[in-house]
């Protein structure tokens, strides 16, 4: 038996069925205490012992004291603190400090205009966007060339200068941000489209691409790019590579390692590997590039990049749906699968909180349901090339889910500016965090049959301490658990961590499905990967970059690479 809602879905499709509906395309938004538990491992990868440490650090939770300690410290820094159960990381004493030779060389090779040392410059690059992790970087370099990024490298190497490549400084885990005085190596000035092939629609371009105006480029030319993100405005293609982002519609056009057919890069010692390939088949030996996707500039400095883009299709659509509970959600994105098939081009989950979230900090933002309460939300787009077998398809699912009572609510997008809001209600999500104060923020890969039960058990934990919210990219298990508070807190950190680390683990997750490991999961990649396959890592680091001066203390446990 249908119920009501069902009832008035099925009138509303049956009448907007015979309606003009427009191609529909997402919107383009631009969107500690003096105690700290310090767990490590020895050389032998095994486990010490937690033991605390007290200290007088600078705490990344705190740009404001950190600015007043290194104001009281001077350039003699030697070990932070940051708000993570990693504990304290040690400058390490391999590194040279910067001085005014370097400098110097620095001018001769890349022009005075671009070795930027103004304070106001260095003080946004030295810290990340959400105003947790800070540096206390002197320098910054914009090469405008990779040959001026090999020479940059091979000095350094040379004088033992750690650096810290950084794009466009959108990242989550303190991974594009100096941890003590690197330099910083900006790929800014190498935004330039090198090529692009209308018949393979394979593109080439420099690592310092906006992804935005990548897309642009594209959509002119009638193709898109297989990634999409909220941070697209901000964020940098090479930094995209490095990070391996996953996005919004990895659950059509899958991760870069497919998307990407080469790249150019290069390593520390200055040497410039040319892996630029256009070739969607290649098995001559080795397939490199990979060891560059989501390697956060650890192994290289990635410099261009080749990536196949999809022809942009005429057919897109976007629902917005709500369910009572995630049971619900779950047998609807498997029901999408199979009903829908090869149009489904995004599947979207956010929980009420998130909703609430949104709609009371985002100017602009309101429920498309706002007479009723919704325990979960679902956007679903679909993108094909025939817009009225699409429409049809789509219609129909809805149909058999609302008959199935899977859904509760729903509506279908009837115009551009319409599907432009709901994108903006999930896209919102992260913006609407930074003005409700302080988050915490993990990015999970969990199975979907237990994907929300870390949400549910962090919300008993922390009881009315903090605002959990969880949403993400229900269509390829990526959960993004956020824990909202009105500042950061020890107390509280000590409930989610390592709590939320040792759960993802024994469900068999990662603590990292797009946004990668940085300085924040760097002590806790054990929790997703094996001893011996860290220890590999090791291996590769060591012959890649044997001075580690490549992004120091990320990605790897820092007692094994200080």
């Amino acid at each position: 038996m249908m119920n009501r809602n069902c009832r008035a879905t099925l009138r509303f499709l049956k009448r907007s069925h015979h309606q003009h509906n427009p191609s529909l395309l997402p919107s383009a938004t631009t969107p500690s205490s003096q105690f700290t538990s310090v767990t490590g491992f020895d050389e032998n990868f095994t486990q010490l012992q937690p033991n605390i440490v007290e200290h007088q650090d600078l705490s990344f939770f705190n740009p404001l004291r950190n600015f007043l300690k290194n104001k009281q410290l001077g350039i003699g820094i030697q070990h932070r603190c940051y708000g993570s159960m990693g504990g304290v990381v040690q400058r390490s004493p391999r590194f040279s400090e910067l001085n005014d030779d370097d400098v110097r060389y620095f001018e001769e090779i890349l022009g005075n205009k671009n070795v930027i040392q103004d304070e106001d410059k260095l003080s946004a690059a030295n810290i990340d966007w959400m105003h947790k992790y800070k540096g206390a970087s002197k320098l910054i370099l914009q090469p405008c060339n990779t040959d001026q990024v090999s020479q940059i490298l091979k000095y350094c190497n040379s004088r033992c200068l750690a650096v810290v490549p950084q794009g466009g400084n959108t990242g989550l885990v303190g991974g594009s941000v100096p941890v003590f005085d690197e330099v910083i190596v900006s790929l800014s000035s190498m935004n330039n489209i090198i090529s692009f092939d209308k018949v393979s629609g394979i593109l080439v371009c420099e690592a310092g691409c906006i992804l935005e105006n990548i897309m642009s480029y594209l959509d002119n030319e009638g193709f898109i790019m297989p990634l999409d993100l909220g941070a697209k405005g901000s964020c940098q293609i090479g930094g995209n590579v490095s990070t391996n982002a996953g996005g919004l519609r990895l659950v059509r056009y899958g991760s870069l390692h497919g998307s990407v057919l080469g790249v150019e890069a290069v390593l520390a010692n200055g040497t410039v590997l040319d892996m630029l390939k256009t070739l969607r088949k290649d098995n001559t030996g080795y397939g490199l590039k990979h060891l560059f996707i989501g390697s956060e500039g650890s192994l290289g400095i990635v410099t261009k990049v080749s990536i196949l883009t999809p022809p942009k299709l005429s057919s897109v659509n976007v629902a917005f749906l709500a369910c009572k509970d995630y049971s619900c959600c779950q047998k609807l994105l498997q029901e999408a699968k199979r009903k829908l098939g090869e149009i489904l081009s995004a599947f979207e989950f956010l929980d009420s909180q998130s909703m609430n979230l949104v709609t009371n900090h985002l100017e602009g933002a309101r429920n498309p349901f706002p007479t009723s309460l919704h325990n979960f939300y679902v956007l679903i787009e679909t993108t094909g090339s025939d817009e009225s077998s699409d429409k049809q398809k789509l219609e129909a699912f809805l149909l058999g889910s609302m008959e199935n009572e899977l859904v509760s609510d729903g509506v279908l997008a009837q115009d551009i500016s319409q599907a432009s809001t709901f994108w903006r209600l999930r896209e919102g999500i992260s913006e609407a965090l930074m003005k409700a104060g302080a988050v915490y923020k993990y990015d999970l890969s969990i199975p979907v049959e237990n994907l929300y039960n870390v949400v549910e058990e962090m919300r008993s934990r922390l009881g009315d301490a903090a605002n959990v919210i969880g949403y993400g990219h229900l269509g390829d298990s990526n959960l993004h658990l956020n824990v909202s508070v009105p500042q950061y807190d020890d107390k509280i950190l000590s409930q989610i961590e390592p709590f939320v680390y040792e759960w993802t683990s024994k469900h068999r997750g990662s603590i990292s499905a797009e946004h990668g490991v940085g300085l924040m999961k760097a002590n806790e990649i054990f929790y997703s990967q094996s001893r011996e396959t860290v220890q590999m890592m090791t291996s590769i680091k060591n012959l890649m970059d044997p001075n580690h001066i490549l992004n120091p203390y990320k990605v790897l446990p820092h007692s094994i690479t200080s």
